[in-house]
């Protein structure tokens, strides 16, 4: 998807929008709409809002089917490449709801 911003002395300059996958509706998005679940160097699965912290990431639509959809199918644990315990996914759930 392409959006046009009208830069100083009226030239038009396409931007890119960058689009990602949620993992429960398979959807493709923006970036911004999504949230990322990022499995750090050190291992851990973490949110992250700001969608900057290194590691490897997956991202999830805030909304709830999309979260139980994708815990349910185990389809986190197969993007991040990582176990995902039923802890670690309700913990995980607990703070996308609560974004």
């Amino acid at each position: 998807m392409i959006k046009k911003i009208i830069q100083e002395g009226m030239k038009v300059r396409n931007k890119k929008i960058s689009m990602r996958m949620c993992l429960g509706c398979r959807e493709m998005k923006p970036k911004k709409e999504l949230t990322r679940i990022v499995r750090t160097v050190d291992g851990k699965i973490e949110v992250d809002p700001t969608g900057k912290k290194s590691g490897r990431g997956a991202y999830l639509c805030k909304n709830d089917q999309c979260i139980q959809i994708c815990i349910k199918e185990n389809r986190l644990s197969k993007a991040l490449n990582s176990h995902i315990t039923k802890e670690i996914a309700l913990r995980i759930k607990d703070e996308l709801t609560n974004l």
